[in-house]
């Protein structure tokens, strides 16, 4: 009884201190990019999916503030990337309809913050 209670104690300890998966439809529009993460302390990982009708590209912004192309991602592709501590991913509609992502983030999420950005020309 205690052991189960020492684990429950600890799991919930370690989910309050890292986050749980993060499981997000998450909708962009033209002229506009999607930004997950900067600044936090820990690394996260993202798995997309575009289920939406235009291709986005993906980039890392880097805690020091360097940009990192990461490549495109056409409509039904799906990827996996790791992104380090600080870091933000940055997901651009490259089309002129609204782009639509299934993603799972994992790692450290607790904190982790979400925006649009528009586009500079």
């Amino acid at each position: 009884m205690l052991t189960c209670l020492l684990t429950a104690l600890l799991t919930g300890t370690l989910l309050f201190a890292f986050g749980g998966p993060i499981i997000s439809q998450t909708f962009i529009d033209a002229g506009k990019q999607f930004v997950l993460g900067g600044g936090q302390r820990g690394a996260f990982r993202v798995a997309a999916h575009n289920v939406g009708p235009v291709p986005v590209s993906v980039a890392e912004r880097r805690a020091d503030g360097s940009l990192h192309e990461l490549g495109r991602l056409e409509p039904g592709q799906r990827t996996e990337l790791a992104f380090a501590a600080g870091s933000a991913a940055l997901v651009r509609n490259l089309g002129e309809h609204q782009a639509v992502l299934d993603f799972r983030v994992t790692g450290r999420t607790s904190g982790l913050g979400m925006g649009y950005e528009g586009l500079r020309k």
